[in-house]
C-alpha cells in the first residue's frame, strides 16, 4: 500500500479548509481497503464534524472498516470539545490501522490520540509526510509550541527598491500602485487564509485602506491597529463595521460593536504586547502589510516566520526605501507584472 500516496490525498483534502476551520487545524483523512478508497473527508468549519467522521460517514457499509485503514494528516483528537474524540470514535468503529502524517502539538492532545489508538490495539504508523504535514498547519503549530501567532510580514516594492513615493510624487487622497490587479487580488486571498490583520498608523493615515477581503470569497481577518498615542481619527475605513478592530494604544478611545481598544502599558516595545495578547485571545495568524517603520520593527525583533514581497515594474526614483530582510527568498515566482519573493525565517 502506497502509504505517500495517501498521504498526499490527505493533504489535498485538508488544503480545502483554510480559512474555514481556525483555531482548529485543517485535516483530511482517507479510508482504504484492499488499496482501493472506500471513504474519505475532511473538516469543513470550525465546530462542525471533523475529517475522520466525516471519512468513516462516506465509506458507507460501516462493517468494511474492520479491515481498512485509516490515513490522517494530523494525529486524531483524544478529548472532547465541540465534538466527541475522534480516536474514541476510530476504536468503536474496530478500525485497525492507522497512519498518521504528524503528532498534535495541542496540549490536550500531544500523543494522547496515538496513545489511546494503541493502547485499544490498533497498529499506528506516524509520521508519514511529517514536514509536509507540518508546513500546512504551520500557523496552528506555531501558536502551540512557540506560544505567538504565526506572523507573515508582506509589501510592495518598486523595481528600484521603494516601498513609498517622495511626497512631491505624491496625490492627496489617491494610491500609487506599485502592483496591479492581479496581484491585490493575491493579497485578498492571503487575508482571506488569516485571523488577524495588521497595519501602521501611517499607512493608515496616508491610504486609509480597509484591510478587508472583497476581490476574493472569505472572512474578513480581525483588524489590528497599533495606534500607540491614539492619533487615528474615527472616520478611518479601519474604523468601519466591515470588519471587528482592536486598537492597542496608551490612551483610551470609544468602542462599539465592532470596535475594541486594549491598553498598552508602554509605548517603547509594544509589539510583544501585543503579540502576547493575540496569542491570549486564540489568533493563530498575522498579515502584517506595512508601513516600512512596523515591517522594520517586525524584522529586528525577529518576530516574523514568512515574508511575501512583491516587487513591481514601476521605479519612483526616490521615496522610503523598502525593508531588507537577512536572507535570501525560498521561492521566486512571477505573478502577472511582478516578482513575488517568498522567504521563510529558520
Amino acid at each position: 500500500m502506497d502509504a505517500v500516496r495517501y498521504m498526499r490525498r490527505c493533504l489535498e483534502l485538508a488544503g480545502k479548509g483554510v480559512g474555514h476551520v481556525a483555531p482548529n487545524p485543517m485535516v483530511g483523512a482517507v479510508i482504504v481497503r484492499q488499496d482501493k478508497i472506500i471513504g474519505e473527508g475532511y473538516h469543513r468549519v470550525f465546530g462542525d464534524p471533523h475529517a475522520e467522521v466525516n471519512a468513516i460517514n462516506a465509506a458507507g457499509d460501516q462493517r468494511l472498516l474492520k479491515d481498512a485503514t485509516l490515513f490522517v494528516n494530523l494525529e486524531p483528537c483524544s478529548h472532547y470539545g465541540k465534538t466527541p474524540p475522534c480516536s474514541k470514535l476510530i476504536i468503536e468503529k474496530g478500525i485497525r490501522h492507522v497512519v498518521i502524517g504528524a503528532a498534535d502539538p495541542n496540549k490536550l492532545v500531544d500523543g494522547g490520540g496515538i496513545d489511546m489508538l494503541r493502547k485499544a490495539g490498533c497498529h499506528v504508523e506516524t509520521d508519514i509526510l511529517q514536514d509536509d504535514c507540518i508546513r500546512l498547519n504551520r500557523f496552528y503549530y506555531t501558536y502551540h509550541t512557540r506560544k505567538r501567532p504565526y506572523i507573515i510580514l508582506k509589501w510592495a516594492q518598486t523595481a528600484d527598491g521603494f516601498i513609498s513615493p517622495s511626497p512631491e510624487q505624491t496625490v492627496t487622497g489617491t494610491v500609487r500602485w506599485i502592483t496591479g490587479e492581479v496581484e491585490r487580488m493575491l493579497v485578498h486571498k492571503w487575508r482571506s487564509e488569516v485571523q488577524s490583520i495588521m497595519a501602521g498608523t501611517g499607512t493608515l493615515l496616508t491610504d486609509n485602506p480597509r484591510l478587508t477581503v472583497r476581490d476574493w470569497p472569505g472572512k474578513n481577518p480581525v483588524r489590528i491597529i497599533p495606534d500607540r498615542r491614539g492619533r487615528l481619527p474615527r472616520t478611518l475605513n479601519v474604523f468601519n463595521e466591515e470588519a471587528d478592530t482592536i486598537v492597542f494604544s496608551t490612551s483610551t478611545g470609544e468602542e462599539g460593536e465592532h470596535i475594541k481598544y486594549v491598553g498598552l502599558s508602554s509605548e517603547q516595545a509594544p509589539l510583544s504586547e501585543i503579540i502576547g495578547h493575540l496569542f491570549n485571545t486564540g489568533i493563530q495568524s498575522l498579515l502584517v502589510e506595512g508601513g516600512a517603520a512596523l515591517l522594520e520593527s517586525f524584522i529586528t525583533e525577529g518576530l516574523w516566520d514568512e515574508a511575501r514581497v512583491f516587487t513591481g515594474p514601476i521605479t519612483y526614483v526616490s521615496g522610503l526605501k523598502a525593508p531588507s530582510l537577512p536572507c535570501n527568498p525560498d521561492e521566486s515566482l512571477v505573478v502577472s507584472d511582478s516578482r513575488l519573493d517568498i522567504y521563510l525565517r529558520r
